[in-house]
């Protein structure tokens, strides 16, 4: 990749402009224009260099501070079809197949965020209903430790 183009990945990765116009404002940092950044975009998309560009809501700024990672027990031959019936539903964020433990029988996650930790519950319960699976549990996130975007590219160069 060229100086450019790992600039103007770091710049997607980065957090996005809130602006009308948030590719004119990357190209303007990186000396480019709007419409330059918009095709070097499609470009990566068609060269697979990125799958997708997606903007990241913080939760927690809009006022949903429960979040709730709902583990299922899956019967491995319903996996596929109950994860994607599960991913399907608008309130599910993250969905992931994970391994089982001996003493952890929970293979299918998924994750809900509402304003109230009753609200999730009932979320669960209405996803449990729908795909016919009764054991699951649901566990709350206490704290945020960290996120951030990933950094593919550093600032410094050897």
């Amino acid at each position: 990749m060229t100086e450019l183009e790992q600039r103007l990945i770091m710049e997607l990765g980065d957090n996005f402009p809130i602006d009308s116009r948030p590719f004119a404002v990357i190209g303007q940092r990186l000396g480019m224009t709007e419409e330059e950044v918009i095709a070097r975009v499609k470009e990566f998309i068609d060269r697979g260099v990125i799958r997708r560009l997606s903007v990241a809501l913080r939760q927690q700024h809009v006022g949903f501070t429960a979040n709730a990672m709902v583990m299922w027990q899956v019967p491995a031959e319903r996996l596929a079809e109950i994860g994607r019936t599960l991913a399907s539903f608008p309130e599910v964020t993250h969905c992931y197949e994970r391994e089982t433990l001996p003493d952890w029988p929970y293979n299918l996650y998924t994750m809900v965020h509402r304003p109230r930790r009753e609200e999730c519950l009932a979320i669960a319960e209405r996803l449990s209903r729908a795909v016919g699976v009764g054991e699951y549990k649901v566990l709350f996130s206490k704290q945020e430790l960290k996120r951030s975007n990933p950094q593919y590219f550093s600032e410094e160069r050897e």
